[in-house]
């Protein structure tokens, strides 16, 4: 799998996902290790998301994961907080942030 590939299928995975009533600024960037390497950013903003293929240099919290970790989080088959734990995520950054992510990974599935 490319990384184009791989983008556009967590961007279609996310695109429904309902934000609106999250006010705060959250912006993720996320490294994919392996297979579809690259990285995008996920932001929310004004209570809208948005999901871009560029790096995020005024990011809250970088991951670094690989591609099977995030659509294994995405899916919810496998929770952030464990994926962190068991050293499949790296997490740098505002903690009280990245542990935000999982609300949004919450909504999607919803």
């Amino acid at each position: 799998m490319t990384y184009a590939e791989f983008f556009s299928e967590i961007k279609t995975a996310f695109m429904g996902t309902d934000v609106s009533d999250i006010k705060e600024h959250l912006a993720y960037q996320f490294n994919i290790t392996g297979e579809g390497e690259g990285a995008f950013y996920v932001e929310v903003k004004d209570g809208q998301l948005f999901i871009e293929p560029y790096e995020y240099y005024d990011r809250d919290v970088l991951f670094t994961c690989s591609a099977k970790t995030l659509r294994n989080m995405a899916s919810g088959k496998l929770d952030p907080v464990l994926a962190f734990t068991i050293q499949k995520l790296k997490v740098e950054g505002d903690f009280d942030k990245a542990l935000r992510f999982k609300e949004v990974i919450d909504r999607n599935k919803a």
